[in-house]
């Protein structure tokens, strides 16, 4: 646990010189919120990883084109957090907007492209829709 107080630490740091220097839709801004909740998400403490990955994810549908694989990152995971919490429609809206941009976005082999069909399925998987769920795993491991 002690790595992960560390870590934000400093990632709290270079988000306040970030906040001082920047404009407050930087992507580097955007960048620091992913990076801290993801440290809450590693932590376990779901709320405010959800509160730093929306944070984050504000400033890039403010600041970046809408096909940006980075803005997928984010919704990918808002994703991740939702599915950890249960609500699992969230998990699959957030998700498929994320798989979206990266099938826009990226060669139709990328691997973030299976991965979000893997996610995907492993939320059909949970919520017990197996048929889905095999769906999306083969989609994905035809890439």
């Amino acid at each position: 646990m002690g790595e992960y107080s560390n870590a934000l630490e400093y990632y709290e740091k270079a988000n306040k010189i970030n906040l001082q220097s920047l404009p407050p839709n930087h992507p580097h801004i955007a960048s620091d919120y992913n990076n801290i909740g993801a440290v809450y998400d590693n932590m376990g403490e779901y709320s405010k990883a959800l509160e730093y990955y929306e944070k984050s994810l504000k400033i890039g549908e403010k600041s970046l084109p809408p096909t940006q694989p980075s803005l997928a990152n984010s919704y990918n995971n808002i994703g991740l957090v939702y599915k950890n919490i249960g609500e699992y429609s969230n998990a699959l809206e957030y998700y498929e907007k994320a798989n979206k941009i990266n099938l826009q976005s990226l060669p139709p082999n990328h691997p973030h492209i299976a991965s979000g069909y893997n996610n995907i399925g492993a939320v059909y998987d949970n919520m017990g829709e197996y048929s889905k769920a095999l769906e999306y795993y083969e989609k994905s491991l035809k890439i």
